[in-house]
């Protein structure tokens, strides 16, 4: 059974940063895009940075873009997101998705597997 566990949110204030982990088990994830994706109070799921399988490969949304930054861990089964001048904006449920293919994307339903989301919280 695929499980994906996010971990590493909180309350942080604006300017600062916060390092989130995503924790694949199940199956063996060196094959599969990761990405992740965010959702505000009362707002839609939004796609936030996606991941290749071989980690090479990174998109990100405009409005993170060279604020945050993607990876993965050396056995593939762990991704990360390093938040860095976080705004208010910026406070939502976090959630990791996979989906076994070889390149991220945007697209919120054509991700199979979904984490159950972390908090984080950012103050003016």
């Amino acid at each position: 059974q695929v499980q994906l566990v996010e971990s590493g949110g909180g309350s942080v204030q604006a300017g600062g940063s916060l390092r989130l982990s995503c924790t694949a088990s199940g199956r063996t994830f060196s094959s599969y895009a990761m990405g992740w994706f965010r959702q505000a109070p009362g707002k839609e799921r939004e796609f936030i940075a996606g991941i290749s399988w071989s980690g090479r490969s990174t998109i990100y949304a405009d409005s993170v873009k060279g604020r945050f930054t993607i990876s993965r861990g050396y056995g593939k089964n762990t991704m990360y997101l390093q938040m860095n001048s976080l705004k208010p904006g910026d406070t939502a449920v976090y959630y990791c998705a996979a989906d076994y293919r070889n390149y991220a994307a945007a697209d919120l339903a054509s991700w199979s597997y979904w984490g159950q989301g972390t908090q984080v919280t950012v103050s003016s």
